[in-house]
């Protein structure tokens, strides 16, 4: 593939730079917008995924139940061979049943549409001659896009510049190492992860910077061919795969369940047709019909509960992913601090005040400070250490910084040090400053006054930068480049002494959090000491502490041991963060990872949950699956709850179908093999089937038990299906007594029985809900939601005065004596208060319903062609999508 539509990597890594400019048709200045666009119209968008909400899409999903299309063939047969009137009925009731669950999954389909279309992933490019943001679905092969930490690679590129560029190739290798990156092009024919010279979409920036002109976009690129195999559809999450597992439970039990009494009635030779009509009935109201819209409203209204709790998610089942959270990591700095830093003094060695070293600092000083000396509007931005230097009330009575800046190399993550070199009255010198131990070690020897007063600093739990420098002499006086080799022989200067309390509230969020079952730990690039401190402060459980060097020094397994020993991980860099996350999610727990820096992207594309806030560098937003309008633990404590409040709910309607709805079913097998006429018609089991599903869609707004919310919940198909074998029986059980009640006592004929038993079996199984939503005392101990009360209440009043509404004659009702109403008050609030007795045994004797969870081997690549997705349809017809709101993330 060729020309303006794009080259293949491989090809395009073999040739040298000016050659794949020439077959691209590109300059190294980049594309013009117009030209952009127009090859936008032409290849279409850089895109692997669609999220749009297709009304044709939903209402299959809503038709290919088997059961359902079986039983509407078979109610036509009926029309057409003399029983119009059940086939017509039937054929309604399936309707308004299709339509009910088409409304509410469209209705979620919508919201998540809503969802993707003001998520915005951009990236850095070269159009009209200048940089600028554009969204990553907009690329086209000629573009040039810059490259920096933490970025995900947007399009296959052949780099065009590389400044110690290095990119982890893992979701395409399954290597984690680095790869090196350079712009020389390798031989032909080399395997994928031999393309040196290219940076391939997908892949994340581990190091360095650089610049690549774009020759590959969506499924063309090796990335979009592997995320196109794996199938357009997301991959379902642990919460999805238990419900399709429940699903095919109960379908299992359903096709048992029709067989034998297909079978049965044949044997007392009914009707073929009323037979088969009968059983699948019996399969379609035992089949958890309204499930996925229960689920699907339950994840649209939980983004809406999050955004009022201040919390965004990119992505549905991200509400899932916060709630299956067991441990999390997070930076100090504005979680569990203030995150105002503020400059507190400046010592020499000796321990003594010494102004001098605040000149030091403020001469080897990265922060952009805009406006002159003395001006109202002057600011300071970048480094928060720096700021706070510039910042400081003493800085601002110093003339200046006592010298001239002729070279700098900047601070990095590694060398934890940034060094100056300036000239002065008496020469050129190097000022180098950064973390403590990075210093000293390139100092000639510091006396012991001076490490004790450091300890002394650290022990306080301040932040410390030390400074040291060196004065050149001889030929060295007169150089003007300086590197990081030129950091050596320094004299220690003094200290420069921080101050960065702990924040309000977060000791009471951590609390929550562990209530919540979520270890929390501390991944910093402070010093052991003042993590240690500072954690101890806010009452996180003491630990061993482990710094960068022990996770250099540990191999997988061990640093995999050594993690569950550690609460704080102090002096730690970008790759030791990505490391450590990686190996807490091989022990089997589902990991979250808090970060706001450039230096925290790669740990936020580890987490099997990266979660970001939205003041946060444009790099870390963009790596993140959430985001918190507010830097602070306890909203992330309300995030988690919702997500646990949905499985929850989402349970509850699984054990009501697995127990007063299952035993019905039963019933209504067992007595049409011993009652001279059939239990129930077809279309009244369609019609209780249809009332009871509405009524539980109120489930998603009832409130959940604390107790429920204390640990990640996981599915365990075993639990539910004894659930379904203790509780069905129950439910049985009185339904075998409202059979007695309607042929011993009240003498019922086949009409009358059918309509006893239809009230009273629908409201057994609608208001069993307030027994089977809490393990506590319902009412007293556990209130359910105002709309699930009245949509049950309602539903049970409904049920009983249909028998004498105009619609009964044809429904096959007729009015029930006054009698009746009185026992079955009496047999209802028996059956509840059995069902209470049962529930405080069967919880005592299986008392956790928990299962492991796990993720499928592809899901880091699905989570990463996340990223590349459109909405609308403009786009897919080439036209760039609109601008997206204030306040959307970066690159």
């Amino acid at each position: 593939m060729t020309g303006q539509g794009g080259l293949d990597v491989a090809v395009a890594a073999a040739l040298p730079v000016d050659d794949v400019m020439a077959r691209l048709g590109g300059t190294g200045g980049g594309l013009s917008q117009a030209e952009a666009e127009r090859r936008l119209a032409a290849v279409g968008p850089n895109s692997l995924r669609t999220h749009r909400a297709r009304r044709i899409a939903v209402l299959a999903r809503q038709l290919r139940s088997p059961l359902l299309i079986l039983l509407a063939v078979t109610a036509a047969a009926s029309f057409f061979l003399g029983e119009p009137t059940d086939a017509i009925i039937i054929g309604v009731i399936l309707t308004v049943s299709v339509g009910l669950g088409f409304f509410n999954e469209y209705r979620a389909e919508k919201a998540a549409e809503a969802l993707h279309s003001q998520i915005r992933h951009r990236c850095l490019a070269l159009r009209d001659g200048g940089p600028r943001l554009v969204d990553v679905v907009t690329l086209v092969p000629g573009d040039v896009v810059k490259l920096r930490l933490g970025d995900i690679v947007p399009a296959d590129l052949r780099l065009v510049s590389s400044a110690g560029l290095e990119c982890e190739e893992s979701v395409l290798t399954g290597e984690s190492l680095p790869v090196a990156k350079a712009v020389e092009p390798v031989g032909p024919d080399r395997a994928l992860a031999e393309l040196a010279s290219c940076a391939l979409m997908g892949t994340v920036v581990h190091a360095g910077s650089g610049a690549g002109v774009v020759v590959a976009t969506a499924g063309r690129t090796e990335f979009g061919r592997i995320a196109l195999r794996l199938g357009d559809r997301h991959p379902d999450t642990e919460f999805q795969i238990g419900l399709r597992r429940f699903s095919m439970l109960l379908v299992r039990v359903a096709a048992a369940l029709t067989a034998g009494i297909f079978v049965v009635n044949l044997v007392l030779h009914r009707p073929v047709l009323d037979a088969l009509l009968f059983s699948l009935a019996i399969a379609v109201g035992i089949s958890p019909q309204l499930l996925p819209a229960v689920v699907s409203t339950s994840l649209a209204a939980g983004t809406h509960r999050l955004a009022r709790h201040r919390v965004l998610v990119k992505r549905l089942v991200c509400i899932e992913d916060l709630g299956d959270i067991d441990v999390l990591f997070t930076d100090k700095t504005g979680t569990l601090t203030e995150g105002r830093i503020s400059f507190a003094r400046s010592l020499g060695p000796d321990g003594s005040p010494d102004d001098r070293v605040l000149e030091l600092g403020l001469l080897c000083n990265e922060a952009v400070v805009s406006g002159r000396d003395g001006e109202p509007g002057r600011s300071a931005s970048g480094n928060p250490l720096d700021v706070a230097l510039w910042d400081a009330p003493a800085a601002a009575l110093r003339p200046g910084p006592p010298g001239r800046r002729l070279a700098v190399v900047p601070f990095d993550h590694e060398r934890r040090t940034a060094s100056v070199l300036v000239e002065d009255d008496d020469g050129r010198m190097i000022v180098t400053k950064g973390a403590p131990e990075a210093v000293l070690a390139r100092c000639t020897p510091v006396a012991d006054r001076a490490r004790a007063v450091l300890e002394a600093e650290f022990t306080a739990g301040n932040r410390v930068v030390a400074v040291a420098t060196r004065r050149l002499t001889g030929e060295a006086a007169r150089r003007t480049t300086l590197s990081q080799a030129d950091e050596h022989d320094l004299a220690f200067r003094g200290l420069l002494v921080f101050l960065d309390p702990p924040k309000a509230g977060a000791e009471q969020a951590l609390r929550r959090l562990a209530g919540l079952g979520i270890t929390v730990k501390v991944l910093t690039g402070d010093n052991p000491a003042v993590a240690a401190k500072l954690c101890a402060d806010l009452g996180l459980p003491g630990g061993r502490v482990l710094t960068g060097q022990d996770v250099e020094a540990a191999d997988d397994s061990r640093l995999a041991a050594l993690i569950e020993q550690a609460v704080v991980f102090a002096r730690v860099s970008p790759e030791h963060k990505a490391r450590i996350v990686r190996a807490q999610r091989r022990n089997g727990l589902d990991v979250a990872f808090l970060g706001d820096g450039v230096n925290d992207a790669l740990a936020l594309h580890a987490a099997d949950v990266g979660i970001s806030v939205d003041a946060a560098t444009d790099v870390a937003k963009d790596a993140a699956d959430v985001l918190l309008l507010e830097k602070d633990l306890a909203i992330l404590a309300d995030g988690v709850i919702q997500g646990r409040q949905i499985f929850a709910n989402t349970m509850k309607y699984v054990l009501m179908g697995t127990s007063s709805n299952f035993g019905n079913m039963f019933s209504a097998a067992a007595a049409s093999a011993f009652l001279p006429f059939l239990p129930m018609l077809p279309s009244q089991i369609l019609l209780n089937n249809l009332l009871y599903d509405s009524s539980q869609l109120a489930i998603p707004t009832d409130n959940v038990d604390p107790e429920q919310l204390r640990r990640p919940s996981r599915w365990d198909v075993a639990s539910i299906r004894r659930f379904m074998l203790f509780f069905g029986p129950v439910s049985s059980l009185f339904d075998f007594a409202t059979f007695a009640v309607m042929l011993g006592v009240l003498h019922a004929g086949p009409p009358l029985f059918r309509t006893g038993w239809f009230v009273e079996s629908l409201a057994t199984q609608v208001l069993v809900v307030f027994a089977i939503r809490t393990r506590r005392v319902p009412f007293f101990r556990s209130r359910p939601s105002l709309p699930l009360t009245v949509a049950a209440l309602s539903v049970v009043v409904l049920g009983a005065v249909i028998p004498v509404t105009p619609l009964a004659g044809a429904l096959g009702f007729q009015p029930l004596p006054g009698p009746f109403f009185a026992v079955l008050g009496l047999m209802v609030v028996a059956y509840l208060a059995l069902v209470e007795l049962a529930k405080r045994r069967f919880y005592r004797a299986a008392p956790e319903t928990l299962a492991g969870g796990g993720r499928t081997a592809a899901h880091p690549t699905h989570r990463r062609a996340h990223r590349f997705s459109t909405v609308a349809a403009a786009l897919a017809a080439g036209r760039p999508p609109s601008a997206p709101r204030e306040g959307d993330q970066g690159p």
